[in-house]
């Protein structure tokens, strides 16, 4: 068993940071670190005064099941969000380290000016969204739609699309695409 892995993931569990964890425990930032690093084999003493800053016994440490525990997040704060993009755009990505992610949910703004790419977008399975804000164009094939704040779209495998934004303000469109592409 992994010790260093188990507190880390169990400190994690519990919403604790390093600092939080050492502070509750009485013992330095860099013993919790190095702990989880493996850089010291903890001492059953030592173990048992970081585990008392959770708390939690040595029994209940060794024994505990994290398959069932640590089960993925339901809440994405908006600073967890990962970042997707490089340039003018803003594409988060809700939900990145989902360990079972078959969806992509996006939240993508467009300042004026901007688009998705010259080349249309084209991938398998299906895509769908809103505008929340602004307006933006659509380009699927050869047609050019007009969305307006509130509309929305919905695409099959295969429809070759790009975005575009035209306009003197952003526009910000949430979106869901299976499979996961990003």
């Amino acid at each position: 068993m992994d010790v260093g892995i188990r507190l880390q993931s169990i400190r994690k569990l519990k919403g604790l940071s390093q600092r939080e964890l050492a502070k509750r425990a009485g013992v330095t930032n860099s013993t919790i670190s190095m702990i989880e690093k493996n850089s010291v084999s903890p001492s059953i003493s030592s173990l048992k005064k970081v585990l008392g800053g959770i708390p939690m016994s040595l029994m209940e440490f060794f024994s505990l099941d994290l398959a069932v525990e640590a089960s993925p997040p339901v809440v994405y704060r908006a600073a967890a969000q990962a970042e997707l993009s490089r340039g003018p755009l803003s594409m988060r990505l809700v939900g990145k380290d989902h360990p079972e992610r078959a969806l992509a949910f996006l939240s993508v703004t467009y300042p004026p000016g901007a688009d998705s790419g010259a080349a249309l977008l084209v991938h398998q399975g299906e895509e769908a969204g809103i505008l929340v804000e602004g307006r933006l164009e659509l380009q699927v094939g050869e047609q050019i739609h007009l969305l307006e704040s509130g509309d929305s779209y919905y695409l099959v495998a295969g429809q070759p699309h790009r975005f575009r934004n035209p306009f003197a303000t952003p526009a910000r469109l949430i979106s869901a695409a299976t499979p996961a592409h990003c």
